[in-house]
């Protein structure tokens, strides 16, 4: 099968008859074998009635339903499980994202041989209060991944399968899926400016604490992705860290003391009526409580069933044992 479009959708049945049908001709148009995997991601309104009479209709259209609402990235990953296309879309079900782009989004992965392709809506029709703080969630992004993308976030992107079938999409890291391809891989992430269209039906998900998960996954991924197999590296240097300034500053206050002892000196304090002796105990504690995590954590991750999960492209004259 040549695409698999994935739309996850939450209260969206006015908006879903026009989108299926304006995806099919695009698809019919270009003669491409295609499928249309609608994820239901909890609605309280009709939109799974609609998906079934859509389905009842054309072969092509198929549906997942959650019985409660999960969130756009349990969707997501949801529906590339099921996605069999050689290329996966994805885009959003309010007909913001118009799905004239796919051709040239298809294109991009089949011929131009990228990866990911994210959609970068240029010109957007939302207010202020959504624009703003998605330009200061991208380049922090940009800052953090590396990835030089102007909009994360743009529901419309285009996966080579492989990416899809490789990577696992929770919480809120829908956000976040070129990075973890990155992290995963795959580097041949490219961007397209796409069409974006005025919300035509129903009202926007976007809220402001939406914007801040988005912050703090971004945080959680980046550590995550570059500590997940090693803890020890993060914690245990740290600790070390903490536990030698800890160390160091303690030697210090004894030695000074000693000092003044054996010059006969008079001592202004004793060293437990120094504050920065008790700072030092903290750092010296804190440095050992960092130690012991990063070793715990190594221990779990040593005894995980997928410490040893590896993305293997190819290969050449392998055979599996049980062959």
């Amino acid at each position: 099968m040549d695409i698999s479009v994935v739309i996850p959708l939450l209260n969206e049945e006015e908006s879903l008859p026009e989108l299926s049908d304006w995806i099919c001709r695009v698809m019919e148009e270009n003669k491409y074998s295609f499928e249309i995997v609608f994820v239901d991601d909890g609605s309280t309104d009709n939109s799974w009635q609609v998906i079934e009479d859509l389905s009842a209709k054309r072969d092509e259209i198929k549906g997942v339903r959650f019985r409660r609402n999960y969130g756009k990235s349990a969707a997501l990953n949801t529906g590339f499980s099921h996605a069999t296309g050689d290329v996966v879309i994805t885009m959003d079900a309010d007909l913001q994202d118009s799905p004239d782009e796919i051709p040239d989004l298809y294109k991009m992965i089949k011929e131009d041989g990228f990866d990911v392709v994210s959609g970068w809506k240029k010109k957007r029709y939302d207010p202020i209060t959504k624009t703003l703080p998605t330009k200061l969630f991208n380049w922090a992004a940009r800052r953090v991944s590396g990835i030089k993308l102007h909009d994360f976030n743009c529901g419309l992107k285009a996966y080579n399968g492989k990416v899809t079938q490789s990577i696992e999409v929770y919480g809120e890291m829908h956000r976040y899926i070129p990075i973890i391809a990155k992290w995963n891989g795959f580097t041949k992430i490219g961007e397209k400016v796409v069409q974006h269209q005025a919300r035509k039906y129903g009202t926007t998900k976007f809220g402001m604490n939406r914007f801040i998960n988005g912050f703090l996954d971004l945080l959680s991924i980046t550590f995550v992705s570059k500590f997940n197999k090693k803890p020890m590296h993060f914690f245990g240097t740290m600790g070390l860290l903490f536990f030698l300034l800890g160390g160091g500053i303690a030697l210090w206050i004894i030695g000074v003391k000693l000092y003044y002892i054996w010059s006969n000196l008079p001592v202004a304090r004793e060293i437990t009526q120094q504050p920065l002796f008790y700072l030092a105990l903290v750092a010296m504690i804190l440095g050992t409580q960092l130690f012991i995590a990063g070793w715990l954590a190594e221990m779990i991750s040593r005894n995980s069933t997928d410490r040893n999960r590896y993305l293997i492209e190819d290969s050449i004259n392998i055979k599996d044992r049980d062959e």
